[in-house]
């Protein structure tokens, strides 16, 4: 019965950094366009890693929203389920976020607590070095997809999503209105007013490091 699995759908990633805010993104659209039961939770995760810990403990089923370097054409949809999803996560990690959410269910496993159903729902992101830039139009086309195939995974345990009789409004996001995806598009800066690539103190002072991970 529905009401004896507890569900986490988590959007993981960071916004900040283009295409790797996807998860979130994704995240955020479902929750404006569909409802569920009292026992599935609608997360943005971030990059908050080992903080994440407890929510996925209490889960039953697992489906994750983020993006993914599977060396696949910009805008592929992967998905990958069970025992296969922390092996996608760590096969060539983008960023800080992958290596905590890989310890996030590395200590789930230990603790006994690992969530009996994983699903990975991931794409090829196309541009991940445009710091304070939204998603691309290859990813961004994926949202709605990626929102099915998460639906309809969910349909298998029997987890229904009630559509919206309207959609939320494009300001309502799951953690600031600042970020929300129209606003964070349309006010963002010109590029002679703020520095694409990252802070340029830090960037310029790592440069000898190309292998450096942002957080």
């Amino acid at each position: 019965m529905e009401e004896e699995r507890n569900v986490l759908i988590l959007g993981i990633g960071n916004l900040l950094w283009a295409d790797e805010g996807f998860g979130v993104r994704a995240a955020e659209a479902l929750n404006r366009t569909h409802t569920f039961a009292s026992n599935v939770t609608v997360m943005d995760g971030g990059t908050q890693g080992l903080y994440l810990i407890e929510h996925v403990r209490k889960a039953d089923i697992l489906v994750v929203f983020d993006a993914i370097d599977y060396g696949l054409a910009p805008g592929t949809l992967k998905l990958v389920e069970d025992g296969e999803v922390p092996k996608f996560l760590g096969a060539k990690k983008m960023s800080l976020h992958q290596t905590g959410f890989q310890d996030v269910l590395a200590s789930a496993d230990m603790f006994g607590d690992l969530p009996e159903h994983l699903f990975l729902i991931g794409v090829q992101p196309e541009e991940l070095e445009d710091y304070g830039g939204s998603l691309r139009a290859s990813v961004k086309a994926q949202i709605g997809p990626a929102i099915s195939y998460a639906i309809d995974y969910l349909a298998r345990f029997g987890i229904n999503a009630e559509e919206r009789s309207e959609p939320l409004s494009e300001s309502v996001t799951l953690s600031s209105p600042k970020v929300a995806l129209d606003a964070y598009e349309r006010d963002r800066p010109a590029e002679h007013e703020a520095y694409r690539h990252g802070d340029a103190r830090v960037v310029f002072s790592s440069s000898s490091n190309p292998d450096r991970e942002r957080t």
